[in-house]
């Protein structure tokens, strides 16, 4: 009876311990995405608690963080889904701060593009809220085209952790896997959400664990989307090599007789 105790305990003790492991994962990556980002998140700050909040300030901010995010935050994510892809492809015992560094070099180019895309997206919406009869409609055009965006962005940084390849082939198979999976889109865009409404009603969540979570999360499921793809490879590969044994094996009866 003690030595069951005494193995309970253990047990228990043991899962407390990789609780607190996974807690101390997930604040490191995320304070390490912060302090790479601190142009980003500094400008956003002082915009937000400033008193003098108005229109004309925040697009001054946008600006400035359409200009520092590809230098920032963008390769910063990148750096953090490099990170998050270990975790879910099974290597937990990586070393964070290096990971992190080499992710962080890859997506600068990328930055850009998207940052270009949603000033286009923003632009474009400014100008048809305030059209004039029929072309206001437009306006719904440029939101959905902006909410698009986003899982496409975030497919992006997915795809550039796990493949080596071009830019142009990074985006292209971004907005292919964003559109030709509209539920796990949906389910990237609802839970992302959650995750940033609940950081902003709980903001000891941001400096902790809100960027963690959502690079968890995105990766999570775009390696579901690769896992069924390879899947399907391996099926057809076996279905072709199948077939082309049944042909052979024709064949040579056919030369038997």
């Amino acid at each position: 009876m003690k030595g069951d105790m005494i193995l309970e305990l253990q047990g228990f003790m043991g899962g407390i311990y990789r609780i607190t492991e996974w807690i101390m994962r997930l604040v490191t990556i995320n304070i390490l995405w912060i302090i790479f980002s601190i142009p980003f998140f500094f400008i956003l700050l002082i915009t937000v608690i400033n008193p003098n909040f108005s229109a004309e300030l925040l697009m001054s901010s946008l600006v400035i963080l359409g200009i520092v995010s590809p230098f920032t935050i963008f390769p910063a994510t990148t750096a953090m889904f490099s990170v998050a892809r270990k975790w879910i492809i099974g290597q937990e015992d990586v070393p964070l701060f290096r990971t992190f560094i080499q992710g962080f070099l890859k997506s600068l180019l990328g930055g850009i593009v998207f940052v270009l895309l949603f000033v286009i997206v923003y632009v474009n919406y400014h100008f048809y809220i305030n059209a004039k009869g029929y072309a206001n409609l437009l306006h719904w055009v440029f939101i959905s085209f902006g909410i698009i965006l986003f899982p496409t962005m975030l497919n992006f940084f997915s795809l550039t952790v796990h493949y080596h390849m071009k830019l142009r082939q990074l985006l292209k198979n971004a907005i292919l896997i964003t559109i030709g999976r509209p539920f796990r889109s949906l389910f990237l865009i609802f839970v992302n959400a959650g995750i940033l409404y609940l950081s902003a009603r709980f903001t000891f969540l941001i400096p902790f664990f809100m960027g963690t979570l959502m690079a968890i999360v995105s990766f999570w499921s775009f390696y579901r989307i690769f896992l069924k793809v390879q899947d399907l490879r391996e099926e057809e590969e076996k279905k072709a090599l199948e077939q082309a044994e049944l042909q052979n094996s024709v064949e040579a009866d056919h030369s038997d007789k």
